[in-house]
């Protein structure tokens, strides 16, 4: 196609050729759209085997004609820039656009005009839609599992306390920002756990006492995640400085640590962690299996945390480090105030990934009796009176799982655009 160069458009004649690529593509994703919501085919006139591929090499010779390399349109360049730079790109991005407006009439009929959402049981989802009525029912159970009811206040003030505790950092005065770091690494942590385990079990301050395993549903997902996540980084950045150290032991046993870690599935790590390690304690020595779950998984994403850090540490040109010694900084203040600044800053996006690994694995502790969210699915989906209604749950919890990941890369990307220097 691009032998055409009659199709081509050059300073004279650039306005008539976009205006007419846009018209060209605009015209083949509405013959999509109506034939897909109305039946109506506006290319009937041709024979049925041209029709069905008629909008797609419409779509072609559209994104051909307004394919410039710079127009001086803001909007026109940022389109061919991202999906339109060749031939090939411009298919993927009509095959895309027109599979998504044909999943869309069947999507929506079965999600939301034909959905049942009133009612309280099973009867009242008569149509051939998605039955809301049972995410309905068992919402309360898919936010706090098992926990009873009337005591679903504490685990709502248990979150409330730690995320306001989180936010000391945006209140702290420039005297006390120095020591921010060792709050968040040291204080923070310890008060969150205090708080959550406390609160949320009881048996004390008169509260009543509610064993873990009656724990669950999202809020579960959002307490394994949250201490795993804060716990993994600090082990992960020991055992990366760790593996990169001059000393034969350390290093050795961080790279024996690493690789141990990295070579075992988790699922295998929550099982040893739930079955196995309780034979090796003394018999009056008890540890809660939540307890266990959240160092097991905190064991486990350290290493890979360890690996995207030590990318960082590597990545950074000797220069740093010979010009932090020479201003006669030690191994420690080197790393604290000129190094891992540095490194961490440029792995935030492989950092972010590990973290979204470890909140989209957390469903795996369902395997040593812990219900979080998908849990607590997999038992829903199975009670007599609710059979036949596990699609609506997963979609109700995968959508769950996109906003929490999708909050985590933007809170990334954030970060990432706010630490930018120009290297």
């Amino acid at each position: 196609m691009n032998k055409f160069t009659f199709l081509k458009s050059d300073r004279s004649n650039i306005q008539t050729v976009v205006a007419s690529g846009l018209l060209l593509v605009t015209i083949s994703i509405l013959d999509v759209l109506l034939n897909s919501f109305f039946k109506i085919n506006l290319l009937s006139f041709l024979p049925s085997k041209i029709s069905f591929f008629s909008p797609l090499i419409i779509g072609l010779i559209g994104f051909h004609l307004i394919r410039i390399e710079y127009s001086g349109n803001k909007y026109l360049d940022i389109l061919n820039k991202n999906i339109n730079t060749t031939t090939f790109n411009a298919i993927l991005t009509l095959v895309i656009i027109f599979l998504v407006i044909k999943a869309l009439p069947p999507s929506l009929s079965w999600m939301i005009l034909d959905a049942n959402i009133s009612g309280d049981s099973k009867d009242a989802c008569t149509g051939s839609g998605a039955c809301w009525t049972y995410i309905k029912v068992w919402f309360r159970r898919f936010m706090y599992g098992m926990y009873p009811n009337e005591q679903h206040w504490r685990i709502n003030t248990a979150f409330i306390l730690v995320i306001a505790l989180g936010t000391f950092g945006l209140f702290a005065t420039e005297k006390m920002k120095k020591y921010l770091a060792l709050y968040y690494v040291f204080i923070y942590p310890i008060m969150a756990f205090l708080i959550i385990y406390y609160l949320i079990s009881g048996g004390y301050f008169g509260l009543e006492w509610i064993e873990t395993g009656a724990w669950g549903g999202l809020s579960l997902t959002f307490i394994v995640s949250f201490f795993c996540l804060i716990f993994c980084f600090p082990l992960g950045m020991i055992l990366a400085l760790g593996r990169r150290s001059s000393l034969p032991a350390v290093r050795y046993i961080s790279i024996g640590y690493i690789e141990f870690w990295r070579g075992v599935p988790l699922i295998t790590v929550l099982f040893m962690s739930s079955v196995m390690f309780p034979m090796f304690l003394p018999e009056d020595f008890f540890m809660d299996k939540l307890v266990r779950v959240i160092i097991a998984i905190t064991l486990f994403e350290g290493a890979y945390c360890a690996e995207v850090i030590r990318g960082g540490l590597q990545s950074l040109p000797r220069g740093q480090y010979d010009a932090a010694k020479s201003l006669g900084m030690g191994y420690w203040k080197m790393h604290i105030f000129v190094i891992l600044p540095q490194a961490l800053k440029l792995v935030i996006p492989g950092i972010c990934n590990t973290f979204l690994a470890l909140v989209k694995d957390t469903p795996l502790i369902f395997v040593v009796g812990l219900a979080e969210i998908a849990g607590m699915l997999a038992l829903a989906k199975t009670n007599p009176k609710w059979l036949g209604f596990a699609m609506e749950g997963y979609i109700f919890a995968s959508i769950i799982f996109w906003i929490i990941c999708y909050a985590m890369s933007k809170y990334s990307y954030n970060l990432e655009a706010k630490y930018k220097t120009e290297r």
